[in-house]
C-alpha cells in the first residue's frame, strides 16, 4: 500500500567485538555454555545468543523459545510460568524466579560491563528530557568529550546517528542498551547522555546501568495508562535516584514532587545539586534576544556565570539550568562546555519551519502533555497564536481533555487533530480534546484570550494542518503539537509517512499565492 510503512524484522543493534560470558557465571546451577549476546525478542535473536523468555502484556515469550533457538539461541532463560510453555528445545532451559531484574546485570556481563568504561548521565521527568540531553550533549562536546546520546529522537555517537528500529522509545530495553552501549564504547564514546523514562525504571531496563549524575526535571501528568496513581508515577522515577544507581543528583525544584526527591536523596547521602528558584543552581536573569536567543544569568552554587542559548521560552531556561548542573555535578569545566548552548537545535522541539516572507510562522514541537502544550505556546506567544493539536491513542485518556483546556488559554484559535491515534476511534479521541477545550473557554473570565479562543475540529492531520496555514496572516505564530520529530502516524494497525514540518511545508506550497486570510 502507497505510503504504508510495515515494521521490518528486527535488526539487533551489536558491538563487532563480542566479549561474551560463561552462563554458568551468570546464573547459579546454569550448565557452562559461552553466549556471545542477550535477546528477549526471538525476532532479534542472533547465533550464540541467550534467549530470555519474560511475560508479556498479551503474551509470553516462552511461546517463542523454539523460534529463537532456530534462530541460534544457545540457552534459554525463563520463569516458571514459561517453562510450562516451552516445550521441547535442543538448548538448556533454565528458570529463574525473576528473570527481567536479572536480564540487565546478565546482558552488561556478556557485553563488558559498557557502562563502567564512560562517564554516564541519566535524566528523567516528565517534561524536557530530551531539550535538557541536547544542551548537556553539545556543552559536554564543546567541552572535547566524545559523547553519545540515547533517548527519544534515536541514538548518536558524536553527532552520527545509529540505526535502531524503534527510535520513538525512549529507553531501550536491558540486553538492547547493553549491546547500545557496548557499540558507543566500541565507536570513540567517553560520555553517554540518556533519556531514562518511567517505564525503564519500572521494568528495570538501567538497573545494570550506573549513572555518575542523574537528573530530574518535573513531575507532571503522562502515562496514567501505565501507572494507576501519580505516585506510583514519581516512584518509578525516583528509583534512578537509589543509592548503587546514581553517584550523584540534581534535581529541580519545581513542585512538590521535586522537593520530596530532594529530601530523599539528601536522606540517602547522595551529592546533591538543587535548581529552581530558592535552588543551588537557578537563573537569575533573562534577556531576551532579537535574533530569539536568551542570555541567561546563572548562579552556580554563588558563581555567576552568563550564558548565551538559541533555544526560546522560559522551560528552557529551566532545561538549561538543569544541564548547567549536571555539568557541575560531573566536574566538566564549564569555561568552554557553556559555549555550546549557543547554537542548539533539537528536531521537534520547537522546531521552526521556515516558509519564507509574507508566511506566519511556524513551531513544531513535540509537546504531548498538558504541562508540555503550555509551555511551548507560552514561548512562541504572538499577537495571534494559532494551535493545532492532537492527542495519542491506546494512552493515557485523562489528559486529552486538560490539554485542550491549556491550548484554549495561550491561542486565539486552536485546531483539534489526529496525533496517533493507534486502534481508538480518532473522531473519540479529538471529541475529548475539544471537550476540555470548550470548557475551559466556557469557564474563561468574558475579556480574556481564552474566552475569545475560536475552537474547530480540523479532522485528519493533514487537512487540520492546511486548515491553520489557510487562517493564518503573515507574522501570526502557528504551532503545530504533539508529534515533533515524528516521521510516521499511526492508525488502525499501519504505519504511515507523516512528518509535521514536511506537510507544513508542502501545504503552503499548494496554497502559496492564494493563502486567504482569516476573518
Amino acid at each position: 500500500m502507497a505510503g504504508v510503512t510495515v515494521e521490518p524484522a528486527l535488526l539487533p543493534v551489536r558491538p563487532s567485538h563480542l566479549v561474551g560470558a560463561d552462563l554458568a557465571d551468570l546464573v547459579e546451577g546454569a550448565p557452562s555454555i559461552r553466549v556471545t549476546g542477550v535477546s528477549i525478542s526471538s525476532r532479534a535473536v542472533c547465533t550464540g545468543d541467550l534467549y530470555v523468555a519474560l511475560p508479556g502484556a498479551t503474551t509470553h515469550g516462552a511461546r517463542y523459545a523454539a523460534a529463537a533457538v532456530e534462530a541460534g539461541a544457545a540457552a534459554v532463560i525463563t520463569d516458571e510460568a514459561g517453562v510450562a510453555l516451552i516445550g521441547e528445545v535442543s538448548v538448556p532451559v533454565v528458570t529463574v524466579v525473576d528473570p527481567r531484574g536479572a536480564v540487565g546485570a546478565w546482558a552488561a556481563a556478556v557485553y563488558g560491563w559498557p557502562a563502567s568504561k564512560v562517564q554516564t548521565y541519566g535524566i528523567t521527568g516528565t517534561n524536557g528530557k530530551t531539550t535538557t540531553l541536547y544542551l548537556l550533549a553539545a556543552a559536554l562536546k564543546a567541552a572535547g568529550r566524545t559523547v553519545a546520546t540515547i533517548g527519544t529522537i534515536g541514538a548518536q555517537v558524536d553527532g552520527v546517528t545509529i540505526p535502531m528500529n524503534r527510535t520513538t522509545v525512549t529507553t531501550p530495553e536491558s540486553p538492547d542498551l547493553q549491546a547500545l552501549l557496548a557499540l558507543m564504547v566500541e565507536r570513540g564514546a567517553d560520555t553517554v547522555v540518556m533519556e531514562v523514562s518511567s517505564h525503564a525504571l519500572a521494568m528495570h531496563r538501567v538497573d545494570a546501568v550506573p549513572f555518575d549524575v542523574a537528573a530530574f526535571t518535573n513531575l507532571g501528568w503522562d502515562h496514567r495508562d501505565f501507572h494507576p496513581t501519580q505516585e506510583d508515577y514519581f516512584e518509578a522515577k525516583a528509583r534512578l535516584f537509589l543509592p548503587g544507581q546514581a553517584r550523584s543528583a540534581v534535581v529541580a525544584l519545581v513542585d512538590e514532587w521535586g522537593e520530596q526527591l530532594a529530601d530523599r536523596v539528601r536522606a540517602a547521602g547522595i551529592p546533591l545539586l538543587t535548581t529552581g528558584e530558592g535552588g543551588d543552581v537557578r537563573a537569575t536573569s533573562v534577556e531576551r534576544l532579537p535574533d530569539g536567543s536568551q542570555l541567561v544569568t546563572v548562579d552556580l552554587v554563588g558563581e555567576q556565570r552568563a550564558v548565551r542559548m538559541g533555544l526560546p521560552g522560559d522551560h528552557n531556561v529551566r532545561n538549561l539550568v538543569t544541564a548547567l548542573a549536571m555539568l557541575r555535578a560531573g566536574s566538566v569545566p564549564l569555561d568552554a562546555a557553556v559555549a555550546g548552548f549557543a547554537d542548539v537545535t533539537i528536531p521537534g522541539r520547537l522546531e521552526r519551519v521556515d516558509l519564507g516572507d509574507d508566511a506566519p510562522v511556524v513551531y513544531v514541537d513535540f509537546a504531548h502533555t498538558p504541562q508540555a502544550v503550555e509551555a511551548a505556546l507560552a514561548a512562541v506567544n504572538a499577537a495571534r497564536t494559532i494551535c493545532v493539536l492532537g492527542c495519542g491513542g491506546d494512552r493515557d485518556h485523562g489528559k486529552r481533555g486538560p490539554m485542550g483546556a491549556v491550548a484554549v488559554q495561550g491561542s486565539d484559535l486552536v485546531v483539534v487533530t489526529d496525533d496517533n491515534p493507534r486502534t481508538e476511534d480518532p473522531e473519540l479521541i479529538r471529541e475529548a480534546i475539544l471537550e476540555g477545550a470548550r470548557r475551559a473557554r466556557a469557564n474563561a473570565e468574558s475579556d480574556s484570550r481564552a474566552a475569545r479562543c475560536e475552537i474547530v475540529d480540523g479532522g485528519d492531520r493533514r487537512s487540520a494542518i492546511r486548515s491553520a496555514l489557510v487562517a493564518a496572516r503573515p507574522g501570526d505564530v502557528l504551532a503545530i503539537l504533539g508529534k515533533g520529530h515524528e516521521h510516521g502516524q499511526e492508525m488502525r494497525g499501519s504505519v504511515t509517512t507523516f512528518n509535521d514540518a514536511d506537510v507544513v511545508r508542502e501545504e503552503w506550497g499548494h496554497l502559496r499565492g492564494g493563502n486567504p486570510t482569516w476573518t
